[in-house]
């Protein structure tokens, strides 16, 4: 999958999670899979994007707990 259209679906995600939080766990995952396909493809990922994953990966285990 082309950088391009990959980023294009992570921007898309991002607006979901905004405007549909109901949907908030099936969209964190989809980004998680782009995010592993960008690693699994040597691009490099953008800080911000590596941030969210952290702070959704913090906030879904301190929900866990």
């Amino acid at each position: 999958m082309a950088l391009e259209e990959i980023k294009a679906q992570i921007s898309l995600l991002l607006e979901e999670m905004v405007n549909q939080p109901e949907d908030q766990h099936e969209v964190q995952e989809q980004l998680r899979e782009r995010l592993r396909e960008m690693r699994a493809m040597g691009m490099p990922l953008p800080a911000d994007l590596v941030e969210l994953e952290k702070r959704l990966d913090d906030d879904f285990y301190a929900a866990g707990t």
